[in-house]
């Protein structure tokens, strides 16, 4: 399920309007709600990785992490990768926020004539590291056992030879691109559900993306009572669930 991006627009503007804090346009929200989305689904890496160092990982911390997990499970997903032959590479996916297992599609023919498929987890390596790995028997990558680099802009997958196909991966995408879409009627903007983007995080978020879109809405109309009140809100409230 996804968070309606009006219900989110009209409790802002209903906060707003009732304490006669000032407005906040569309292109405003929209940028504020993007800014929020984005920091809340960082927030859960940063989250997983505190957890997962707290020793001992009790029920409570393992809840918690289990919690996080479901948050983040939409957006796991996988894709066959395209090779670039002009820059000499697998291109990711334009929505990757983090990359998962990369994945070989070894094909073989038996004596027999037998087709068969298997798919084979790649070892990621430093690039700097392909001279020595290459230079043994032992190490040298093979169709069974490849290894991929990555990059800025790819990825270069190897196996008995660079491989150019069969490639596919694992991976977290980012949330779509908040829009709270609208036409204009009688001056004044209308929304626009078929145009509208919603945010892809969880229901239960909701009340957070209204605090820190209230929060940077306090700094744009420079109400610093305003965005004092709401970021103390969003303080107690991590405290309460991390507590």
């Amino acid at each position: 399920m996804a968070i309606s991006v009006d219900s989110v627009y009209q409790r802002v503007l209903g906060i707003l309007n009732k304490e006669q804090r000032g407005y906040v346009t569309a292109q405003e929200f929209n940028l504020f709600a993007n800014q929020a989305q984005e920091d809340l689904f960082e927030q859960y890496f940063y989250d997983i990785n505190q957890f997962g160092r707290i020793p001992g990982n009790n029920t409570e911390y393992s809840d918690m992490l289990n919690m996080l997990d479901e948050k983040i499970s939409p957006f796991k997903t996988s894709a066959s990768l395209t090779y670039d032959a002009i820059n000499n590479l697998f291109n990711l996916p334009t929505d990757v926020y983090r990359l998962g297992t990369v994945i070989y599609s070894n094909t073989t023919t038996d004596s027999f004539g037998a087709v068969s498929t298997e798919q084979i987890e790649a070892e990621k390596v430093n690039q700097n590291e392909i001279l020595y790995i290459n230079s043994s028997p032992l190490t040298k990558p093979v169709n069974t056992r490849p290894i991929y680099t990555k990059n800025s802009t790819g990825l270069n997958v190897y196996g008995a030879s660079e491989l150019t196909n069969n490639v596919s991966c694992t991976y977290i995408k980012k949330p779509a691109k908040v829009q709270w879409a609208y036409t204009v009627v009688f001056d004044e903007p209308l929304y626009n559900a078929s145009q509208s983007v919603d945010f892809e995080l969880e229901p239960s978020e909701e009340t957070e993306l209204v605090v820190k879109i209230l929060e940077l809405s306090g700094l744009l109309i420079k109400d610093y009572n305003l965005y004092n009140a709401v970021n103390q809100e969003e303080i107690e409230t991590i405290q309460q669930e991390k507590s």
